[in-house]
């Protein structure tokens, strides 16, 4: 049996999906990509069991159906230094030896049973399809992903949590300091549903997304999987089971200070400043007359550095501490020029928003105080 393919466009598509791949897996066939040929169309497809994302495109031409799996970092290594060229692929189907022939020479490996490839899971009765714009999905998951948990006692709390609803949906991320309120209102549910979509294919769809283009992702999921459906891409993916918090209760609603300053500006100072602060972080934010002062101090190496900067804000002086590490992770996720700083006083949650929205999105970002010692 035998097919042509062009070799760039393999490549790209087998790096694309070659990211699932585990560097250590227990079952071997999941260090392999598994090759499907049917018609002129061949279908691509990585796996580690809890994470199965395939792709799929036409050849130049093929003279049956086969399927097989390959080792993926052999093919892999060796097709990156291959120029764009037809690259012809001779499977043997009763010993699974692969020959790849291209233009001054050829590879030989030996493939393993497709059958042996584990089979991707199939939705319950309950499953739910909603359709959401890839752009939107996309400024989700990279505004939120950031503040997701990594701490496995609390396992609902490291992922995206996906909050459909008849008017919007919603998509959170916290680890207890920080969290990311993302809502979108040109997105609707028929009926409430969520779910919780662990880290690892979140950043899988994040890189998918960018390179799809602008086209609409398809959702289904049901208690335990969800498949992400894109233009030349499909994910099914292992959901995390639990309920998540209620992410709106621990939103400061009423915030009579208000700050407006230039995003960039404060991240560098807070960048300058924090080499002078202990190890945990710890920066000071005094506010007065459109104003804000930034500080910090190493009492044990008697360091200190302060810097000015010019903002809006009207009220009484106040002093909050923050993490400077993730004060600057949670600017650094939000689009636009100016940032708007919402605080009630130095014991509560300070809230952060862009000064300007983004279409139909609703950005909110929250961040625990740090306890200051004078």
């Amino acid at each position: 049996m035998n097919f042509i393919v062009s070799s760039s466009t393999l490549t790209s598509h087998l790096q694309a999906i070659s990211r699932v791949i585990n560097s250590k897996n227990t079952i071997p066939v999941l260090d392999c990509f598994l090759f499907e040929i049917e018609g002129n169309i061949l279908r691509l497809t990585a796996s580690d069991n809890d994470n199965t994302l395939n792709t799929s495109f036409e050849v130049v031409e093929s003279s049956e159906d086969i399927r097989f799996a390959v080792s993926s970092k052999i093919l892999l290594d060796s097709l990156k230094e291959i120029s764009e060229q037809p690259l012809r692929f001779e499977v043997n189907k009763d010993n699974l030896e692969i020959t790849i022939y291209y233009q001054n020479g050829k590879y030989s490996m030996v493939g393993m049973n497709a059958d042996e490839y584990p089979s991707a899971p199939v939705m319950g009765e309950n499953a739910v399809k909603i359709a959401i714009p890839s752009e939107v999905l996309s400024n989700g998951i990279s505004c939120s992903l950031f503040a997701a948990a990594d701490d496995e006692i609390r396992p609902v709390m490291c992922g995206i949590y996906f909050d459909f609803t008849p008017d919007s949906v919603t998509m959170v991320a916290s680890d207890g300091h920080k969290l990311v309120r993302c809502r979108d209102l040109s997105v609707t549910g028929a009926e409430k549903s969520a779910f919780i979509l662990p880290k690892k294919p979140a950043n899988l769809l994040k890189s998918l997304l960018a390179r799809d283009g602008e086209s609409e992702a398809v959702i289904e999921f049901d208690d335990r999987f969800a498949i992400f459906a894109l233009a030349n891409y499909r994910l099914v993916c292992r959901l995390i089971e639990g309920r998540y918090p209620n992410y709106n209760s621990v939103i400061p609603q009423n915030n009579p200070r208000k700050i407006t300053i230039d995003r960039a500006a404060m991240i560098s100072a807070l960048r300058r400043v924090a080499i002078f602060s202990s190890q945990v972080s710890l920066v000071k934010l005094h506010l007065q007359d459109n104003n804000m002062i930034i500080s910090a101090q190493d009492s044990d190496f008697s360091t200190f550095a302060e810097e000015s900067l010019t903002c809006s804000y009207e009220g009484a002086p106040m002093n909050i501490g923050f993490s400077a590490s993730f004060l600057i992770d949670i600017l650094g996720n939000i689009p636009g020029r100016e940032v708007v700083i919402e605080l009630a006083d130095p014991s509560r949650a300070g809230v952060m928003v862009p000064a300007e929205q983004v279409g139909q999105q609703e950005l909110l970002m929250l961040l625990m105080p740090m306890m200051l010692t004078e």
